[in-house]
């Protein structure tokens, strides 16, 4: 069986909806996401209204080019993140454990305000999860690769089915 462009297209928004749910139902397990998880799912989002957008029929081409871009952000966050968790290099200081310098901080500077809400800390650099020694984000980052790849395969078939249309009308 032969996919159109459009119907890779749509298989890679599909993988986006896939991983975007399987955040979400570990969330729900209890997995609270960090700073750089959330950032990850952006990108999902954007890349699943590009698979709607496919339906409508605008142009193709874009939308294909548009959808490989979101599949790779989100997977090179994914590898960032892998790396802050891994220690092979610093993450954002406001979501790791090598943040600020409290040394100078009263414990007064340390509660929270009373208008302040209670929210749970979740460090970007330790691991909550894994299989296979991998992490979430690690499993994020491998499958958005292989989506972005398909999101490549429908944009090179699509433009190869263009300049085919142009030289045929040509003639």
């Amino acid at each position: 069986m032969i996919l159109s462009s459009k119907q890779l297209g749509l298989i890679a928004a599909g993988g986006s909806a896939f991983l975007l749910l399987a955040a979400f139902l570990f969330q729900a397990a209890g997995y609270a996401p960090c700073a750089m998880c959330i950032w990850q799912r952006y990108p999902h989002a954007i890349a699943i209204a590009i698979g709607v957008l496919l339906l409508v029929g605008l142009p193709i081409l874009l939308l294909l080019m548009a959808g490989a871009v979101a599949a790779f952000v989100t997977a090179s966050i994914g590898m960032f993140h892998t790396g802050v968790e891994r220690g092979w290099w610093e993450g954002p200081t406001s979501c790791t454990g090598s943040g600020i310098d409290m040394s100078n901080l009263s414990a007064a500077d340390l509660l929270p305000s009373a208008s302040s809400a209670p929210s749970a800390l979740v460090m970007c650099d330790e691991v909550a999860w894994e299989f296979l020694s991998l992490s979430m984000a690690s499993w994020n980052a491998l499958w958005s690769f292989v989506l972005a790849g398909l999101w490549i395969l429908a944009l090179v078939k699509a433009w190869r089915a263009s300049r085919l249309h142009e030289s045929a009308t040509a003639i």
